[in-house]
């Protein structure tokens, strides 16, 4: 019987460098071969009777023909689970690069992965340390592996397309800590300190409940990062039994990245927000000033409502833009809010020039990006190099 291997991403590829595989894909329209001799297959032609274990590429829907006929299936964490050191897994709806790469800079002998970077497949199983950004999606498909630590930062709505509801998506949040025992530590929000678990658990509420809890001394981020920093340190802590400082770590791009126009208005890049709470985040950051705010793109399937009911409090014009800027019109109508259907980012840019005379232009848009952009990253990099080309 064959080994099968469902998708043909970064994550798959890295395991089908070792050969003998079946590998399955939507985008296969003809039986071919890759450079390791796995036979690439149309999805249409699996027979699950003749295949004793199936690998998933994690953003593959339940929903697939593949996955809802599919008999052994489990994650690259589970097969790869007998070579991991001792591993440090981060979840949660946002701050898991943030956190994931505090983490691995605090950590000598580490190396980080899962959801960013290397696939576990491609990982060091020499390091003493696997700091693995965890998502919901590989959470789903993951059986039998778990984390000596787990981290996990607030959950709110996201993904809720994929998952089906907000419940189920929760729900593969929490699902690992059933399988960690009485030696290992979870970190998670105060809310669900009831939920069934070995682990020995440290709920919080805010950063401080962390900062008294650890009794940190310093730290170095304003919010949303600080909670990122106070759970990177708690890892160091327990592991060292001391403080480590993270005052030379740098944010990432994208993430409420500020910068000035040649007429020395703020703009601000937060084209990593791709759900609502990231945008509430950003957007509490500028409560008090005038907010040109840009909107849209997939916001999959996402309830918008707790986005607007927090900027009804706010001095704000919407400027709307892709797929889904019906959706945020409808919700802007209902609240009276000003907006502007722009719906490109370009356009988006020339009309708050246009309109900008004090406060904050901030791209925030609460909506993943691929209906318009290969990834957040671009969407970006466009807004900064559309803003610092205005004449």
């Amino acid at each position: 019987m064959k080994k099968s291997l469902f998708g043909y991403g970064g994550t798959i590829k890295a395991i089908a460098k070792s050969g003998g595989w079946n590998i399955y894909d939507d985008k296969f329209t003809d039986i071919s071969f890759d450079e390791y001799g796995n036979k690439l297959n149309p999805s249409n032609l699996f027979e699950p009777n003749k295949s004793k274990l199936e690998i998933t590429s994690p953003g593959i829907s339940p929903s697939n023909i593949l996955i809802k006929k599919a008999k052994n299936l489990i994650s690259d964490y589970d097969y790869f689970y007998n070579q991991f050191p001792f591993s440090i897994w981060i979840s949660g709806t946002n701050g898991k690069t943030t956190t994931t790469q505090m983490i691995e800079s605090l950590l000598e002998n580490s190396e980080a992965g899962g959801n960013i970077g290397l696939p576990v497949a491609k990982m060091n199983d020499k390091k003493q340390f696997w700091i693995l950004e965890t998502s919901s999606f590989t959470l789903h498909y993951t059986k039998t592996a778990k984390p000596n630590i787990y981290i996990l930062l607030p959950i709110t709505p996201d993904h809720i397309s994929w998952h089906g509801s907000f419940e189920k998506y929760e729900k593969d949040k929490l699902s690992v800590m059933q399988r960690m025992d009485e030696r290992d530590i979870a970190i998670i929000p105060d809310k669900y300190n009831s939920y069934p678990t070995s682990a020995f658990k440290i709920t919080y509420n805010n950063s401080d409940d962390l900062i008294n809890y650890f009794e940190f001394k310093e730290t170095n981020f304003d919010e949303p990062f600080r909670l990122d920093e106070v759970l990177a340190k708690a890892v160091y802590k327990i592991l060292f039994f001391e403080e480590k400082s993270l005052k030379n770590f740098k944010i990432d791009a994208h993430k409420i990245e500020e910068f000035r126009d040649n007429k020395n208005r703020l703009w601000v890049d937060d084209s990593k927000a791709t759900n609502i709470d990231a945008s509430i985040n950003a957007i509490k950051k500028y409560k008090n000033k005038k907010i040109h705010l840009i909107l849209g793109g997939d916001s999959k399937g996402q309830n918008l409502t707790p986005l607007f009911e927090e900027l009804k409090n706010y001095n704000v014009t919407l400027y709307l833009i892709g797929k889904d800027a019906p959706l945020f019109e409808e919700k802007a109508k209902k609240y009276n809010m000003n907006y502007l259907i722009s719906n490109t980012l370009e356009n988006s840019i020339k009309l708050i020039d246009k309109n900008f005379q004090s406060g904050v232009a901030l791209l925030s848009p609460a909506s993943a990006s691929l209906d318009q952009f290969n990834s957040y990253k671009q969407r970006g990099e466009k807004f900064k190099k559309l803003v610092l080309n205005l004449s």
